[in-house]
């Protein structure tokens, strides 16, 4: 076959229309063969003479999308030293843009023997693993645009891409489970209805089922296990896998575009699939092993692991490095993606053992000019020690924000002592982000994500029931702060089941009026339950797949929902770009009378209140006054108050409406229980009954010509008795024009 130099960049297989240039990064090979594989698994092998820095390439005339390939490195086997070359694998390409097959739990893809592991084991792994397949570049996009919503407007919805559509009766059963089945209308609409914003996608990086589970009869249904940083994950595909998965997906992306809806994907670049030092050798550990991989530094035959994994990516290592950017660059540039959320992003911080905020992957990041303007999410911990980082990440990124969650699970499974924790939480959680000069939507706010319970077991089980697993139930999360409403499990006692409902409703309502970004996982808007089980990471099943066919609770629930999150998105003062002032931001009352904290009898909440170990009840106003109505330059002030009164407590409470200076009628918006008819309309000083755990949300508005002058406006602006409260009224009305990042309606 007739071979050019070609070139050392870009690295992987590139496609010119004419032919295709290979590029594999090597520091310690002695030679390296490019294996071409035909549809029989038979093999032609090409040896690279070009090679620069370690780049070793050539150009082949004539070879098309659709080609399959991999390398065969020969090089040092030492694993004493950190060397694992082994030429009797042929290794993916880790620039693959498509990989073909799966890889078996067998022999040959093991450098060592399975009966002495001390002994090399040069099996032949061709026919029993994945091989990386040249793709077409090419796509027609159209009139493709990113959404581009601000962070502060964003209500991001985690799923699974296989489990939201295995099920669907609207989507043809040939596209189910897969990219296809995403991107019909049926999805994108219901998706577009629901009224989100961003689809954050879990694992869709080509991963590989861990050799446990296949002797289990299991797999790996989540896909935290990634071996391709490029490809999409070829299961997915619905009409091939020899590049059709990329045309897919990036149809997939084009779709939810045109619904206005941006592509998050959920990425894992802490670890590979080859585990530990006793994995297989299936790419980065036969190419270049120290290169790639954290060695233990005395111990060179094994693995640094702060994952869980067996492994941890090398971020003291340029090419390491380069590997990760390149593809977030591929990701944003070529299939358009939005935005990335970084599993267990600690340990891409440890340069030594430490965590480190000044760390090379975030100065890369700060600098590069592509990835530093899409939407950038940390999982901010790991199992390694000092891992647990929510709140010290470095400007630009945003966190899961993991004390949110603990928090309001605690809240309203009626926990002591968590009620100013519970105010912190849900004005922004300023605590955690203000000090390194970032702003309420650097917080991720969530009560349920894929790990764990869906919400409607949080208030189904106590414990947790993970027997499918097959580890005896000694996987998953013990401490789950969850509350089983007073019986474990499924019951027809209606009592119960309407309390479980309920407490649905109040931590959906809790995280839609919270300053940061709401996160909802997958089905939760539906009740999907997984029986107990909270670590489904290998229930590829209906144990993790939706259930579509709804009943009354479950379309009670998404009614309620959908509704919550067009509240949300109606009303500015629950999405602010900016923390609320002064001791607001300990869960006190601001100084510029933006947010108010109220006792149930309506007067203001003192510091004895809040350190009341039995105080479960609080009220919430939010002073809407100078938001300017969005889309609105110079016509109109909204004046929209917000008044939330939250009852986690096992008793009903009486709640007053507190005294202001504006004689105007609260309506109720929403309630998380039933109103009693005649009381949907309240007047300063009417108390109201709010039953055990629940909460109900007023509002008032009041809309001022922009011609009337801003101070005027200001008198206005809502308070408590002079005694109780006292603002700066044309401080907070030039704050919250300020807000809005819009001018003034006067000057």
């Amino acid at each position: 076959m007739e071979t050019w130099p070609g070139h050392p960049y870009p690295l992987g297989a590139t496609y010119d229309g004419t032919g295709t240039n290979f590029a594999l990064f090597s520091s310690v090979a002695d030679s390296v063969d490019l294996c071409l594989i035909d549809d029989d698994l038979n093999e032609e092998r090409i040896t690279l003479e070009e090679v620069d820095g370690f780049v070793w390439h050539c150009y082949i005339p004539g070879i098309r999308p659709g080609q399959r390939y991999g390398y065969r490195v020969h090089g040092p086997y030492d694993p004493d030293n950190g060397h694992r070359c082994d030429s009797s694998k042929i290794l993916l390409d880790p620039y693959a843009k498509a990989i073909d097959g799966q890889v078996e739990n067998h022999q040959a893809n093991f450098s060592y023997s399975f009966e002495d592991p001390s002994q090399l084991s040069t099996e032949d792994s061709l026919g029993h693993t994945m091989l990386s397949v040249v793709i077409n570049p090419f796509f027609d996009w159209g009139h493709d645009r990113p959404p581009n919503h601000e962070y502060h407007e964003s209500i991001i919805y985690e799923a699974h891409l296989k489990g939201m559509t295995k099920t669907h009766p609207d989507i043809p059963e040939e596209l189910r489970g897969t990219y296809m089945g995403m991107a019909h209308p049926a999805m994108v609409t219901y998706l577009k209805e629901l009224g989100i914003t961003a689809l954050e996608l879990m694992p869709i990086h080509q991963f590989v089922n861990d050799t446990s589970l296949i002797d289990k009869g299991l797999s790996n249904y989540w896909g935290y296990n990634t071996i391709g940083f490029f490809a999409p994950q070829n299961t997915y595909a619905a009409a091939g896998t020899r590049g059709e998965q990329v045309d897919e997906f990036k149809s997939l992306v084009k779709a939810y575009h045109e619904a206005g809806i941006e592509i998050i994907l959920d990425v894992v670049y802490n670890h590979t699939a080859e585990g530990n030092h006793m994995g297989p050798t299936l790419s980065f550990r036969g190419i270049d092993n120290a290169s790639y991989y954290r060695l233990v530094p005395d111990n060179k035959e094994s693995y640094f692991d702060t994952t869980g994994t067996g492994n941890s990516l090398n971020m003291r290592s340029p090419h390491s490095l380069q590997l990760i950017m390149d593809s977030l660059r591929y990701w944003i540039t070529e299939m358009h993606v939005d935005g990335f959320r970084f599993d267990l992003a600690s340990t891409l911080a440890r340069e030594l053992h430490e965590v480190d905020k000044l760390s090379s992957f975030f100065d890369i990041i700060q600098q590069d000019p592509i990835i530093s303007q899409v939407k950038l999410i940390a999982e901010p911990w790991d199992i390694g020690e000092n891992g647990y980082n929510v709140g010290e990440f470095p400007p630009l990124w945003t966190e899961w924000n993991g004390k949110y969650r603990d928090t309001i699970r605690d809240f309203w499974r009626g926990e002591p002592s968590t009620l100013s924790e519970f105010a912190s939480r849900l004005s922004g959680s300023s605590d955690l982000y203000e000090h390194s000069g970032r702003r309420p939507f650097a917080s991720i706010n969530f009560v349920t994500a894929h790990d764990g319970f869906t919400m409607r077991d949080l208030v189904t089980y106590n414990e947790k029931h993970n027997e499918g697993n097959g580890e005896n139930s000694m996987d998953g999360e013990s401490h789950n702060r969850s509350w089983n409403s007073g019986v474990e499990g499924p019951t027809d006692d209606p009592e119960i089941r309407e309390l479980r409902i309920r407490q649905i409703k109040n931590f959906f309502t809790t995280m839609l009026v919270s300053q940061g970004v709401p996160m909802i996982s997958h089905g939760d808007e539906i009740g999907r339950t997984q029986s107990g089980n909270n670590n489904t990471y290998a229930q590829d099943n209906d144990i993790s797949w939706i259930d579509w066919d709804l009943d009354r609770e479950a379309l009670e629930i998404l009614d309620f929902a959908r509704s919550m999150i067009h509240f949300r998105k109606e009303h500015p003062a629950l999405r602010r770009r900016r923390f609320f002032q002064g001791a607001a931001t300990h869960g006190g009352t601001s100084e510029r009378g933006d947010i108010l904290w109220l006792r149930n009898d309506g007067e203001q909440m003192q510091d004895g209140d809040w350190d009341t170990w039995f105080a479960r009840s609080v009220m919430m106003w939010l002073n809407g006054h100078g938001i300017q109505e969005p889309g609105v330059r110079g016509n109109k002030i909204i004046d929209d108050d917000i008044l939330i009164a939250f009852n986690a407590s096992e008793e009903d409470l009486e709640f007053t409406i507190p005294p202001a200076s504006i004689e105007h009628p609260w309506r109720v918006s929403h309630s998380t229980n039933a109103v009693p008819t005649g009381s949907e309309e309240l007047q300063p000083g009417n108390t109201f009954t709010l039953p055990s755990r629940s909460v109900r949300i007023f509002v008032r508005s009041l809309v001022q010509d922009a011609a009337t002058d801003v101070s005027s406006v200001a008198t206005k602006i809502s308070t408590l008795t002079p005694d109780s409260h006292n603002t700066n009224e044309h401080s907070l009305m030039s704050e919250k024009v300020s807000e809005s990042e819009e001018p003034a309606a006067t000057d």
